[in-house]
């Protein structure tokens, strides 16, 4: 599971969530931190001015780059959008991982809420720090934001397995191990903090202390919070609206903006989403085992490449030797254009080594990330995020099938050291292709006036081109089964000439033919249609409708 922990983290303070909500784009923030990083627009960019002039721009629009001035990070790669240009720019922090932080534009009145959901200054605009879309926060501010209550649990059960001793939650520097729980404070002491914090008298005697392990246990089975709707806070989620796809309450349906949408039972849709995601997990999986075993080949291909360069120096350097005094210095030439084709060819297998990691330890813990939500037994909570995984999951899957998995370099090296020049000409010594060979034939030519078809037998004729200069050491003519499938060989010979006989009477063929040598095999030729007889006998020569070259 710790390949899930860059899932579980805030991408702006580095720490594991805390009171997370899902952004429109369905990403995830700490609401803390959205407070920190909300930004004032300006009057002719708020909803109601937009709704005033008729745009109809959604506010879920990127803001005019100009009118907003650009922080950028070379070294990190993040960027957020700071002040105005027409205003002073506003001072800003990096958090752990390069995300710009940004303070209010102003402070938040005081009210009796908590700093997170105190009322944000008018027209107040949000960037998300991953994707840097950016959203102008309506009347309701933070607080239209739905909680991620499932990215909670799982949070709370991967803090709960990493930790191996349960420790006080009351010491002031190193914490010791705990002794006991509080059922009702729900605290854990040490033995020291539980006489000095928490005496078994007055009305802290009636509190029940257990086991640190039974009091994990209960924490863990005590009942989660429900999600409640955004637009009425009183109502829980009780169905799940198609076109929005979100999750609603029932005064949703009978005087919000849903109630002429289609809805369907919330636990169905659980189900349904579940199931869902499973089978896109299905396969990603299957992506992330090809991913392990291109790892493997990779890796193998590192130790190929040491093994054929130690054998590839040692043969230039025996044939180095073997020549004259003058061949030294220019064999110390060579010798460092092999190492410096070693160090490339290492060089970008490793570090698609390293992106091939990257990618699959993103991959994995999406998958342990997803396969902690699908243990949640919240459906609102669930479907809140369970479209956006089954989108991310789908869009890791396709990225790994654009030739991820597939080697940049090869093992060999291609060079061979020609060492048949005169001593005058040693400073022209070069390398040249170790695998040059001989040319293949050229592609033979059908000669049409000799091609003919006779009853359910068919003759065909070849030859060479004239200008033709590599010689053929044979021919392989195919033909195909007379119903347009696939090409079998039919003759392999040094002959220019094949009768081949037993075919189908009424029958369309199709025949190709080439050459080969020892280096290999000539392109195919063109492609002759024969047509034999219904059962009676051809002329000679074939006409046009029995005999097409294409």
């Amino acid at each position: 599971m710790e390949e899930m922990e860059e899932e579980l983290k805030c991408p702006v303070c580095g720490s594991f969530y805390r009171e997370p909500i899902i952004l429109p784009c369905s990403h995830n923030i700490c609401q803390a931190c959205a407070r920190n990083i909300l930004v004032q627009t300006p009057e002719s960019e708020s909803p109601q001015s937009r709704r005033a002039s008729g745009s109809g721009v959604s506010d879920y629009d990127y803001l005019d780059l100009d009118k907003m001035s650009l922080y950028s990070e070379a070294d990190s790669g993040y960027g957020s959008y700071g002040g105005f240009a027409s205003a002073p720019t506003t001072p800003c922090q990096k958090s752990p991982n390069g995300v710009r932080v940004f303070p209010p534009a102003m402070p938040p009145p005081a009210t009796h809420l908590s700093p997170a959901l105190a009322s944000v200054p008018r027209n107040s605009c949000i960037t998300c720090p991953q994707c840097h879309r950016s959203l102008i926060l309506d009347d309701r501010g933070l607080r239209g934001f739905p909680k991620n209550r499932v990215l909670e649990g799982v949070i709370d059960r991967y803090q709960q397995s990493k930790a191996a001793a349960l420790k006080c939650q009351l010491c002031e520097k190193a914490p010791k191990e705990a002794t006991v729980m509080c059922e009702q404070c729900d605290v854990f002491y040490c033995d020291p903090c539980r006489l000095r914090c928490h005496p078994p008298r007055g009305p802290l005697a009636k509190h029940r202390l257990v086991p640190p392990a039974q009091g994990r246990v209960s924490r863990r089975l005590s009942p989660r919070k429900v999600s409640t709707c955004t637009d009425h806070e009183l109502e829980n989620h009780s169905m799940y609206c198609v076109q929005c796809k979100m999750p609603v309450c029932y005064q949703c349906l009978e005087e919000g903006k849903h109630s002429s949408h289609e809805v369907k039972a919330l636990g169905a849709m659980w189900k349904l989403h579940k199931s869902q995601l499973s089978q896109a997990l299905n396969g990603l999986s299957d992506r992330a085992k090809e991913a392990k075993e291109f790892l493997v080949q990779l890796r193998n291909m590192v130790q190929q490449i040491q093994e054929n360069s130690v054998e590839f120096e040692a043969c230039l350097v025996a044939q180095c030797d073997a020549l004259i005094d003058a061949l030294n210095r220019r064999k110390a030439q060579l010798l460092a254009r092999v190492n410096k084709e070693h160090e490339h060819k290492l060089k970008v297998v490793r570090d698609q080594i390293s992106h091939c990691t990257v990618k699959l330890r993103q991959t994995t813990g999406l998958m342990e990330y997803c396969l902690e939500v699908i243990k949640e037994n919240d459906p609102s909570g669930f479907l809140q995020i369970s479209d956006a995984l089954i989108r991310r999951v789908h869009l890791t899957e396709d990225q790994w099938g654009k030739g991820t998995l597939t080697p940049r370099m090869t093992t060999d090296f291609d060079l061979s050291l020609d060492n048949s020049p005169l001593l005058q000409s040693i400073h022209q010594l070069d390398f040249v292709q170790m695998k040059a060979s001989p040319p293949v034939p050229a592609t033979p030519i059908l000669q049409l006036e000799d091609c003919c078809t006779h009853n359910n037998s068919a003759t065909l004729s070849w030859k060479q081109p004239p200008l033709s200069t590599v010689p053929a050491e044979g021919y392989i003519l195919e033909l195909d089964d007379g119903n347009g499938g696939q090409f079998r060989e039919v003759y392999v010979g040094k002959e220019t000439m094949c009768t081949v006989d037993g075919l189908h009477f009424n029958s369309t063929y199709n025949a190709r033919i080439k050459a080969f040598n020892k280096t290999g095999v000539s392109q195919y030729s063109k492609t002759l249609v024969l047509q034999t007889s219904e059962g009676k006998a051809l002329q000679q020569y074939p006409s046009e409708r029995e005999l097409r070259g294409i």
